[in-house]
């Protein structure tokens, strides 16, 4: 039965949602689950049980992952440019952060990757940082974690001693 709601459903979707779904109990769902992530953790199948925002969905294992969006997904739009990449690390590991602050920190100014990522909606606004000027200060959005297969933005991948500094020095 979750197999086919994962079939039928393009979001994530909770264990309460799937109960309600399923009119199964949720203690029978979260039972469910675990047999399926064992399921699909058998290296004959391409898709595995995946939390992402909260929820449970199926998606291409990892190492299908790039076969599958390249043949299957809309070739452009996954693509980002390396400056985009960075812009976006730095708003990842900072936010909220202002425009200026990616700025001191790229060296460039970043009026067009910011505006390639509010249009991605990878990025948005979170609010204004309370200084003179007021500036809007940005953050990632949940098209961003799922972009990238993250369940949070604690999943991001750890910096090293070196990468930390580089992005501490905004808050001296």
């Amino acid at each position: 039965m979750l197999e086919t709601v994962f079939f039928l459903e393009s979001e994530p979707q909770t264990v309460e949602t799937l109960s309600k779904i399923t009119k199964l109990a949720v203690h029978v769902v979260e039972e469910c689950l675990d047999r399926l992530k064992e399921k699909y953790t058998n290296a004959d199948s391409g898709i595995e049980l995946s939390k992402m925002l909260g929820g449970w969905i199926l998606t291409p294992k990892r190492e299908c992952f790039d076969f599958v969006k390249e043949r299957y997904g809309k070739k452009n739009e996954g693509k980002l440019s390396k400056s985009a990449i960075e812009t976006l690390s730095i708003i990842a590991y900072s936010q909220p952060i202002t425009r200026a602050e990616i700025e001191s920190i790229r060296h460039v100014n970043v009026d067009n990757m910011m505006r390639v990522l509010i249009d991605r909606k990878f990025i948005c606004e979170k609010g204004k940082k309370d200084i003179p000027g007021k500036p809007t200060m940005y953050g990632t959005t949940n098209e961003f974690l799922e972009f990238f297969h993250l369940q949070s933005i604690d999943d991001l991948p750890k910096l090293d001693e070196n990468e930390n500094e580089r992005f501490l020095k905004l808050a001296k």
